[in-house]
């Protein structure tokens, strides 16, 4: 599944936005790092000038100076009001949220050794910094007295639930907790922090892994892309021979093509046990002590278990109504699974026996039997580059947006960074920055970054969106062509910039959405790849010119729902396994034991394993973020398939009217209004889950 770095509570939206303020004159000179963003575009990151050494002064220079903010706040005499209390909140921290986005940046995209010790060092740092604000009871009290207010002191609807989900928020985070237990909830937060880092550490090491092959012979069946993309990783290696590294980008197509059963076998081994190999990379210790200090803090807050407290804030509202939305589908999945083990098996013959090595390979042999389509057939017709263009028409089409390519005239932390100036309407929205290939220090999987919000409240910000993918990168001259997956990955991180570009939000407070709505833009922004006026126009054959022929097109349309019970299968049971391991009350765990348990009760099937292992569940472990969350975009993809059926229902992907409305009332609006209430409004009714069942090839519900 795709990651992303994006505002999912009031609080953490809160002190990462905010206006100029002065650091230490002295500071500013000597540290790059906390000088204002300058240059055009109201200002650009200074990647150019980001180095590890400079982050230590830079953070507690930062912090100091965002505690003094706070403490302007708190010292007012004059009785609390929004305009002297929750405006200046809104607008504390900016030089701060800048540090942290250079360091959040450089840490997943360029990681070493001294940023991992950065990391370590600063985390729990940064995390009581923050916690000495929530716990703040002065400051506390003055939300309390402006909420107690909120009806009769003339603020808008707006103001009102601004006010509101601030002190909802703190509260979620302890600001009620009595000086002991608040003390004792900093401690847990620290630790967590630390714990992060040391997941993120190990599991970097393992997938920086490769395995090296140095007979040719071991590679047949790989196509020549892909074999160039192996012999670059050795190259980079300084080994001979070809290397593949130890990430979902490499691995996949050698499950998908490679004739040599054993190399699949070697090869999926490795990726499959990342983090579990008990050696110094294992990463179970740690996701036992996280696990274990998620559920104390729960039962410190109030809530039964983390998935409880974590879930007040979403859409779902309930572990009970996410697990509910899962087994709807579960059964289905794991019944197609067995439909497509015996076409499979069929073709395989009766000296094999499915394994989850040869799964991939296998359904493509079915693919090919059934629907006459190779993979390996449709990769000419997607080079990156064309496919970039493609993304860029369609949001311009249905949303109006602008694309300048400005490459090369502002800072990028890249060599191969790409960026566009976006406007809409002859004003101006931001900037868009690319960073599409994989390489040694960066975190695996593809995910979207906002290094600047929009907001309207004086002064006001024009975006910073990014996205950033994985794809293998070949020899040098060689045209990058990436599989249709890969296509679908580019639009859907793409749908989360497009979401970004589009907010128009007064309040930073009011931008960040729950986050099962987060994947919901984004994966609605997948269906216009495979658009005919796409296709026309962008996935044209990267030799010949030629667009891609109806006759193909139709079997990609044939074959839509083919394996879709191995897609939905690996993937929700990583859904279920995160919510049931969030849902033990003691959090006492053996990650790899309650992993087979918890399999073996809902009857995983045996040829297929969790997208992401417990061990290596880097959505869960890295930070909070997906935590008792990874449903979410089974959530989204509810809404996100009768969203699509909005536009056919209209008669064309393409209806501006459905375009128009859709940016409005939920693109551009962040959190100002419930997200449930807003769909209803779109849709004029509540999603239909039918949508997504049809949408995979299942039987619909009654």
């Amino acid at each position: 599944m795709r990651q992303l770095l994006l505002a999912a509570t009031v609080l953490a939206a809160l002190p990462m936005t905010a206006a100029p303020a002065q650091a230490p004159a002295t500071a500013v000179i000597a540290n790059p790092l906390l000088v204002d963003w300058t240059g055009s575009y109201s200002g650009v990151p200074p990647w150019d000038k980001v180095r590890p050494v400079l982050f230590p002064q830079a953070f507690a220079v930062a912090l100091d100076e965002r505690t003094a903010e706070y403490a302007r706040i708190t010292a007012d005499p004059a009785a609390p009001t929004f305009a002297n209390t929750i405006l200046p909140m809104q607008l504390a921290g900016q030089r701060l949220g800048r540090v942290n986005t250079l360091f959040g940046v450089m840490t997943g995209n360029m990681n070493t050794p001294a940023y991992q010790a950065l990391d370590r060092e600063w985390s729990p740092r940064l995390a009581a910094a923050q916690d000495r604000i929530t716990f703040d009871a002065k400051l506390f009290a003055r939300i309390e007295a402006i909420y107690a207010k909120r009806g009769t002191s003339g603020l808008t609807q707006q103001q009102m639930r601004l006010v509101t989900r601030i002190r909802e928020s703190y509260i979620r985070q302890g600001a009620q907790l009595d000086p002991g237990q608040k003390a004792q909830l900093s401690a847990y937060n620290q630790q967590l922090a630390t714990a992060f880092s040391d997941f993120s550490e190990r599991l970097l090491a393992d997938e920086s892994t490769a395995i090296l092959i140095t007979d040719e012979a071991r590679l047949a069946g790989i196509p020549d892309s892909v074999k160039a993309v192996a012999k670059a990783a050795a190259v980079e290696r300084k080994q001979p021979g070809w290397a593949i590294v130890n990430t979902r980008s490499a691995v996949d197509p050698v499950l998908t093509f490679a004739t040599d059963r054993g190399l699949r076998e070697q090869v999926w081994r490795a990726f499959v046990n990342r983090g579990d190999n008990g050696d110094a990379n294992d990463t179970n210790a740690t996701i036992a002590k996280i696990v274990k200090l998620r559920a104390d803090r729960a039962h410190l807050l109030g809530f039964k278990t983390h998935a409880d407290w974590r879930m007040q804030d979403t859409m779902a509202k309930t572990p009970a109504a996410a697990m509910d939305l899962m087994m709807r589908v579960w059964p289905a999945a794991k019944a197609r699974v067995a439909e497509e083990v015996r076409d499979m098996q069929t073709i395989a013959g009766a000296g094999i026996t499915i394994e989850p090595w040869d799964y991939r390979f296998y359904q493509e042999k079915v693919r090919k039997s059934r629907y006459d389509l190779d993979q390996a057939e449709l990769k000419p017709y997607f080079e990156l580059n064309n496919i970039i263009q493609g993304s860029l028409y369609a949001a311009n089409r249905l949303y109006g947006l602008e694309f300048k390519e400005i490459t090369g005239t502002v800072p990028v932390f890249e060599p191969n960074m790409r960026v566009w100036h976006v406007t809409r309407n002859g004003k101006e929205v931001g900037l868009f920055y690319r960073d599409d290939f994989a390489r040694t220090g960066k975190r695996s999987g593809a995910w979207a970054n906002t290094y600047r919000n929009q907001r309207g409240l004086a002064p006001a910000q024009i975006v910073l969106s990014s996205n950033n993918n994985n794809f293998a990168k070949p020899a040098k001259g060689e045209p990058v062509l990436i599989s249709l997956d890969d296509a679908n990955t580019l639009f859907h991180e793409f749908g989360h910039a497009i979401h970004a570009m589009l907010q128009d939000v007064e309040y930073p407070g009011l931008a960040g959405t729950p986050r099962d709505f987060v994947e919901y833009p984004s994966q609605v922004n997948e269906h216009w790849l495979l658009t005919r006026d796409v296709l026309d126009k962008y996935a044209r054959h990267y030799q010949t010119g030629a667009a891609m022929p109806q006759a193909l097109l139709d079997k990609i349309k044939a074959s839509e729902t083919f394996n879709q019970g191995f897609a939905t299968a690996e993937y929700l049971s990583s859904a279920i396994v995160d919510m049931k391991l969030h849902t033990i009350p003691d959090g006492v765990v053996d990650p790899d034991a309650f992993e087979r348990t918890t399999l073996a009760e809902i009857g995983m099937p045996r040829q297929l394993v969790m997208r992401h292992r417990i061990p290596q569940f880097q959505h869960l472990f890295a930070s909070d973020s997906y935590s008792a969350g990874y449903y979410s975009y089974l959530w989204s993809e509810t809404m996100d398939a009768d969203t699509f059926a909005a536009f056919e229902e209209a008669g064309s992907p393409w209806d501006k009217p459905t375009a128009d409305r859709f940016a409005r009332v939920l693109l551009s609006t962040g959190n100002e209004t419930d997200r449930a209430e807003a769909y209803r409004l779109f849709r004029g009714r509540d999603p239909d889950v039918n949508a997504l069942l049809r949408g995979r090839g299942f039987p619909t519900a009654k």
